[in-house]
């Protein structure tokens, strides 16, 4: 005597742990996705900002700086650090990683902004493996001298 039972398929058979796995990657993907689009947006606030376009442009054409580093001088990974605006006004601390041929440094920016100018306050570069201090805004003072 043969029973004919009916063969079920595999989510019939696995639903109940299969439902709530697929939940939690679901939910584990969209934060992850969320995550990364927020780092990225943020490094794009910063990278677009008339003062970090700037201090890139003096580092890389400084000439203590090139000696130190070597060149060519380019990013070194994401910028981090904040913005602040509010009616027209604002103020930027950034913390931008280069490298060099010689060596990596990190690019230490304060700014504020008052009607549509940039004031730098802190303008300086920390040598990685010496731990040098380079103020840049001292340098393009006695450059402009």
């Amino acid at each position: 005597m043969e029973e004919n039972v009916p063969h079920q398929n595999w989510f019939n058979r696995n639903w109940k742990w299969a439902v709530p796995t697929g939940g939690c990657l679901l939910i584990i993907i969209l934060f992850v996705v969320f995550a990364g689009s927020m780092i990225l947006g943020l490094s794009s606030l910063f990278t677009e900002s008339e003062p970090y376009k700037d201090a890139l442009m003096i580092a890389q054409s400084n000439e203590v700086v090139l000696k130190a580093l070597g060149a060519p001088i380019e990013k070194d990974g994401i910028a981090k650090g904040n913005v602040n605006y509010k009616n027209g006004e604002g103020h930027l601390k950034l913390e931008i990683p280069l490298r060099g041929a010689n060596g990596r440094a990190t690019l230490y920016l304060v700014a504020d902004k008052y009607d549509e100018d940039w004031e730098y306050k802190v303008m300086e570069l920390e040598l990685s493996e010496t731990g040098e201090l380079i103020h840049l805004l001292t340098l393009e003072k006695h450059l402009e001298d």
